[in-house]
Protein backbone atom coordinates (compact mmCIF):
# COMPACT_ATOMS: atom_id res chain seq x y z
CA UNK A 1 0.00 0.00 0.00
CA UNK A 2 2.61 2.26 1.01
CA UNK A 3 5.41 3.60 3.27
CA UNK A 4 6.20 6.73 5.61
CA UNK A 5 9.14 7.62 7.29
CA UNK A 6 9.31 8.54 10.77
CA UNK A 7 12.41 11.25 11.88
CA UNK A 8 12.83 10.24 15.99
CA UNK A 9 12.17 12.79 18.14
CA UNK A 10 13.76 13.18 21.70
CA UNK A 11 11.10 11.88 24.19
CA UNK A 12 9.09 9.44 21.41
CA UNK A 13 8.37 6.38 22.80
CA UNK A 14 10.52 2.87 21.72
CA UNK A 15 10.88 2.86 18.16
CA UNK A 16 10.01 -0.79 18.39
CA UNK A 17 6.25 0.35 19.25
CA UNK A 18 6.39 1.89 15.98
CA UNK A 19 4.67 -1.58 14.52
CA UNK A 20 1.56 -1.25 17.28
CA UNK A 21 0.93 2.04 15.89
CA UNK A 22 1.51 1.66 12.08
CA UNK A 23 -1.46 -1.35 13.01
CA UNK A 24 -3.70 1.37 15.39
CA UNK A 25 -3.56 2.82 11.74
CA UNK A 26 -4.22 0.21 9.11
CA UNK A 27 -7.50 -0.88 12.00
CA UNK A 28 -8.72 2.05 11.38
CA UNK A 29 -8.53 3.16 7.69
CA UNK A 30 -9.82 -0.39 7.40
CA UNK A 31 -12.79 -0.39 9.87
CA UNK A 32 -13.86 3.56 8.44
CA UNK A 33 -13.57 1.84 4.66
CA UNK A 34 -14.44 -1.63 5.04
CA UNK A 35 -17.16 -1.46 8.16
CA UNK A 36 -18.02 -5.38 9.48
CA UNK A 37 -14.97 -7.01 8.16
CA UNK A 38 -13.89 -8.46 11.51
CA UNK A 39 -10.72 -7.34 10.74
CA UNK A 40 -8.42 -8.84 13.37
CA UNK A 41 -4.51 -7.45 14.44
CA UNK A 42 -2.06 -10.21 15.50
CA UNK A 43 0.83 -9.44 17.29
CA UNK A 44 3.43 -7.20 16.32
CA UNK A 45 2.56 -6.53 12.82
CA UNK A 46 -0.06 -8.35 10.84
CA UNK A 47 -3.98 -7.90 10.61
CA UNK A 48 -5.91 -10.86 9.59
CA UNK A 49 -10.16 -11.45 8.07
CA UNK A 50 -11.33 -14.78 9.16
CA UNK A 51 -8.09 -16.56 9.69
CA UNK A 52 -6.79 -15.27 6.51
CA UNK A 53 -3.56 -12.90 6.48
CA UNK A 54 -4.42 -9.90 4.97
CA UNK A 55 -2.02 -6.75 5.47
CA UNK A 56 1.58 -6.31 6.50
CA UNK A 57 3.85 -4.23 8.44
CA UNK A 58 7.63 -4.09 7.64
CA UNK A 59 10.10 -1.72 9.30
CA UNK A 60 13.48 -0.69 8.90
CA UNK A 61 15.81 2.45 10.72
CA UNK A 62 18.40 4.22 8.93
CA UNK A 63 19.58 6.04 11.63
CA UNK A 64 17.23 7.92 13.58
CA UNK A 65 14.63 7.38 10.83
CA UNK A 66 12.12 4.78 10.89
CA UNK A 67 10.93 3.25 7.38
CA UNK A 68 7.40 1.95 8.04
CA UNK A 69 5.94 0.29 5.21
CA UNK A 70 2.36 -1.59 4.97
CA UNK A 71 0.96 -4.22 2.75
CA UNK A 72 -2.56 -4.59 1.98
CA UNK A 73 -4.23 -6.59 0.22
CA UNK A 74 -6.96 -4.95 -1.35
CA UNK A 75 -8.14 -6.99 -4.95
CA UNK A 76 -6.44 -10.13 -4.83
CA UNK A 77 -3.62 -11.85 -2.06
CA UNK A 78 -0.70 -14.35 -3.15
CA UNK A 79 -1.27 -17.91 -2.84
CA UNK A 80 1.18 -18.82 0.36
CA UNK A 81 2.23 -22.46 1.16
CA UNK A 82 2.05 -22.02 4.46
CA UNK A 83 -0.81 -19.46 5.90
CA UNK A 84 -4.23 -18.78 4.22
CA UNK A 85 -4.51 -15.20 2.25
CA UNK A 86 -7.08 -13.43 1.71
CA UNK A 87 -7.90 -9.44 0.04
CA UNK A 88 -10.27 -7.34 1.23
CA UNK A 89 -12.86 -7.84 -2.24
CA UNK A 90 -12.55 -11.83 -1.35
CA UNK A 91 -14.88 -10.32 1.34
CA UNK A 92 -16.76 -8.23 -0.09
CA UNK A 93 -14.96 -4.90 0.52
CA UNK A 94 -14.17 -3.19 -2.79
CA UNK A 95 -12.18 -0.93 -1.42
CA UNK A 96 -10.62 1.68 -4.06
CA UNK A 97 -6.69 2.42 -3.56
CA UNK A 98 -6.38 5.62 -3.68
CA UNK A 99 -9.09 6.28 -1.15
CA UNK A 100 -7.59 4.22 1.05
CA UNK A 101 -4.12 5.08 1.09
CA UNK A 102 -5.66 9.08 1.73
CA UNK A 103 -7.57 6.75 5.07
CA UNK A 104 -4.55 5.21 6.04
CA UNK A 105 -2.23 8.32 5.65
CA UNK A 106 -4.91 10.54 7.69
CA UNK A 107 -5.16 7.44 10.50
CA UNK A 108 -1.32 7.07 10.84
CA UNK A 109 -1.10 11.28 11.14
CA UNK A 110 -3.20 10.85 14.14
CA UNK A 111 -1.88 7.34 15.69
CA UNK A 112 1.43 8.77 15.56
CA UNK A 113 0.07 12.06 17.56
CA UNK A 114 -1.19 9.39 19.65
CA UNK A 115 2.01 8.02 20.41
CA UNK A 116 4.03 11.42 20.72
CA UNK A 117 1.48 13.21 22.91
CA UNK A 118 0.06 10.75 25.07
CA UNK A 119 2.69 7.86 24.74
CA UNK A 120 2.53 3.92 24.14
CA UNK A 121 -0.15 3.77 26.78
CA UNK A 122 -2.69 5.44 24.17
CA UNK A 123 -1.72 2.93 21.23
CA UNK A 124 -1.71 -0.20 23.47
CA UNK A 125 -5.47 0.73 24.97
CA UNK A 126 -6.35 1.72 20.56
CA UNK A 127 -4.43 -1.56 19.80
CA UNK A 128 -6.36 -4.47 22.14
CA UNK A 129 -9.42 -4.03 21.15
CA UNK A 130 -8.40 -4.61 17.12
CA UNK A 131 -6.58 -7.75 18.06
CA UNK A 132 -6.84 -11.61 19.11
CA UNK A 133 -8.33 -11.67 21.87
CA UNK A 134 -6.62 -12.88 25.54
CA UNK A 135 -7.13 -16.52 25.17
CA UNK A 136 -6.01 -16.90 22.20
CA UNK A 137 -3.23 -19.84 21.84
CA UNK A 138 -0.30 -18.58 20.15
CA UNK A 139 2.98 -20.15 18.96
CA UNK A 140 6.00 -18.24 19.22
CA UNK A 141 8.38 -19.81 16.71
CA UNK A 142 12.04 -18.56 17.50
CA UNK A 143 11.74 -19.50 21.42
CA UNK A 144 9.16 -22.75 20.66
CA UNK A 145 7.05 -22.08 22.96
CA UNK A 146 3.10 -22.17 23.14
CA UNK A 147 1.04 -20.68 25.38
CA UNK A 148 -2.02 -17.82 25.10
CA UNK A 149 -2.53 -14.50 24.33
CA UNK A 150 -2.70 -12.80 28.08
CA UNK A 151 -2.03 -9.01 26.97
CA UNK A 152 0.64 -6.23 25.97
CA UNK A 153 2.94 -4.98 28.44
CA UNK A 154 3.66 -1.47 29.16
CA UNK A 155 6.29 -1.50 26.71
CA UNK A 156 4.32 -3.07 23.79
CA UNK A 157 5.84 -6.47 24.42
CA UNK A 158 3.35 -9.07 23.90
CA UNK A 159 2.62 -11.07 27.33
CA UNK A 160 2.34 -14.92 26.72
CA UNK A 161 0.83 -16.86 29.24
CA UNK A 162 2.60 -20.57 29.55
CA UNK A 163 0.43 -23.97 30.37
CA UNK A 164 2.03 -23.92 33.58
CA UNK A 165 0.87 -20.76 34.63
CA UNK A 166 4.16 -18.64 34.32
CA UNK A 167 4.20 -15.50 31.94
CA UNK A 168 6.63 -14.62 29.37
CA UNK A 169 7.29 -11.28 27.48
CA UNK A 170 7.97 -11.33 23.96
CA UNK A 171 9.82 -8.46 22.63
CA UNK A 172 10.13 -9.54 19.18
CA UNK A 173 9.40 -12.81 17.32
CA UNK A 174 7.44 -14.97 14.43
CA UNK A 175 3.97 -15.47 16.31
CA UNK A 176 1.46 -17.65 15.05
CA UNK A 177 -2.06 -17.84 16.01
CA UNK A 178 -2.74 -21.29 16.98
CA UNK A 179 -6.66 -23.28 16.90
CA UNK A 180 -8.36 -23.43 20.57
CA UNK A 181 -8.78 -27.04 21.11
CA UNK A 182 -12.34 -28.27 21.04
CA UNK A 183 -14.50 -28.32 24.35
CA UNK A 184 -14.34 -31.91 26.02
CA UNK A 185 -11.98 -33.19 23.85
Amino acid sequence: MGSTVVHLKSGDPSPATLSLVAGVALAKAVAALAPGLGAMLKWPNDMFVDGAKCAGILMERAGDSIVIGIGVNLVAAPELPDRPTAALADRGAVVDRDRFAEALAVAMTDALWTWRHEGIGGIIAAWLPQAHPVGTPLHVSEQGVDGTFDGLALDGALRLRRRDGTAMLIHAGDVELRRAPEEGK
